[in-house]
C-alpha cells in the first residue's frame, strides 16, 4: 500500500520522506492556504523536487472548461503531478478529457460507492473516498473502502483506491487488510504509526543496562 503525506508544508515533507517511508503527495487549496506564502507553482516544484512520486494539485475551477485549463496547466509542470478534481458532474467530464489525454486524475471528495463507480467510469486515475470525514457524522468510514474495494474487483476497474481524511493507525490497518492502493494523512497521523509504548519501554531498558555495564562503578 503506497502512503501518501497529505500535506503543502515542505519542511514537514522533506522530514517524513528522509524516513523512506512517503511514496507520494496529496494537497488541497486549505493546505496551500496554509503553508505561508509563495505561488502555488513554486510550492508544487518544491514538492516535485522532494518526492519523486504521485503529487496531487487540486483545481479550483467548478466548470469543466475552466476544469481543463487550470488541471493542463498543473499537468504540465512536472511528470508527476496528478490532477486533483472534486467529484461533480462538471468534474467528471474534466476527468473523461485528462483521460483522453494521457492526464492523470484524482477524483476528491467522494463520500459513497456509486460516486465511486462514476469516477472509475469516466477513467479516474485515483478516487479518494473520505473516510474520517464520514466518521464525524457516525458513519463507517472504512466501509465505503470495502463496498468500493469490492465493486472494483467485481468488474475489473483500474481506478486506484487512496483512502482519504485518514486519522488513526486504525485507519491505516484497516485500510491495508481491505487492499487499498493507497492512503493519505498528515504528518501528525503518519508520525504515530511508528509509535508504542513498549518501544519507548524497551528502548529505555538498553540503554540503561548498557549504561551500567559500560561503568559497573557508577
Amino acid at each position: 500500500m503506497e502512503i501518501f503525506i497529505d500535506s503543502a508544508d515542505v519542511n514537514e515533507i522533506q522530514e517524513l520522506h528522509e524516513m523512506g517511508i512517503v511514496d507520494g503527495v496529496t494537497t488541497n487549496p486549505s493546505l496551500v492556504a496554509k503553508s505561508g506564502g509563495g505561488s502555488f507553482t513554486d510550492l508544487l516544484l518544491q514538492i516535485c523536487a522532494i518526492v519523486n512520486g504521485p503529487i496531487s494539485a487540486e483545481v479550483i475551477s467548478t466548470t469543466a472548461s475552466e476544469i481543463i485549463i487550470e488541471g493542463a496547466k498543473l499537468a504540465a509542470l512536472h511528470k508527476n503531478i496528478v490532477v486533483k478534481v472534486p467529484l461533480l458532474p462538471e468534474g467528471l467530464k474534466a476527468v473523461r478529457h485528462f483521460t483522453s489525454k494521457g492526464i492523470r486524475t484524482n477524483v476528491t471528495l467522494c463520500f459513497s460507492p456509486t460516486q465511486a463507480l462514476l469516477a472509475a467510469k469516466a477513467g479516474a486515475t485515483y478516487i479518494s473516498p473520505f473516510v474520517g470525514r464520514l466518521d464525524d457524522i457516525s458513519s463507517d468510514g472504512m466501509q465505503l473502502i470495502r463496498d468500493i474495494k469490492l465493486i472494483y474487483t467485481n468488474y475489473g476497474l483500474k481506478t486506484k483506491i487512496l483512502t482519504a481524511s485518514a486519522r488513526s493507525p486504525m485507519h491505516f490497518v484497516e485500510a491495508a487488510k481491505i487492499g487499498s492502493d493507497a492512503i493519505t494523512a498528515p504528518a501528525s497521523v503518519l508520525r504515530t504509526l511508528l509509535k508504542h509504548p513498549l518501544t519507548d519501554i524497551g528502548l529505555e531498558k538498553f540503554i540503561s543496562d548498557w549504561k551500567k555495564m559500560s561503568n559497573p562503578q557508577g
